[in-house]
């Protein structure tokens, strides 16, 4: 790649080890990780996913048992990685575009 990859972690302290750290040191900079503020969702862009699929794709949506929402949703979640405006839109909300 031409740039550095930009990886944006939460605060998870398996993101935080030591290991990790000695492994992000050796590929001298090729990587970059910043990390999220413990308690930032308006910065993260999943969060505007799970809002999209609450508002909109489940909306007024009733299942019978936990296993059809469960596919459901996860069929919804499917579509929305088909729809890169619906991807890039979620980046934007979050300001790391």
């Amino acid at each position: 790649m031409k740039q550095p990859l930009l990886v944006i972690w939460d605060g998870l302290k398996a993101h935080r080890s030591r290991l990790v750290r000695e492994y992000l040191d050796s590929l001298a900079e090729h990587i970059q990780i910043p990390f999220l503020p413990p308690c930032a969702p308006d910065l993260n862009p999943v969060e505007y996913l799970w809002a999209w699929l609450k508002r909109h794709a489940l909306a007024n949506y009733c299942p019978n048992d936990l296993s059809e929402l469960h596919a459901t949703a996860r069929n919804k979640l499917k579509s929305a990685q088909k729809r890169p405006s619906m991807i890039a839109a979620c980046w934007m909300q979050a300001t790391l575009w």
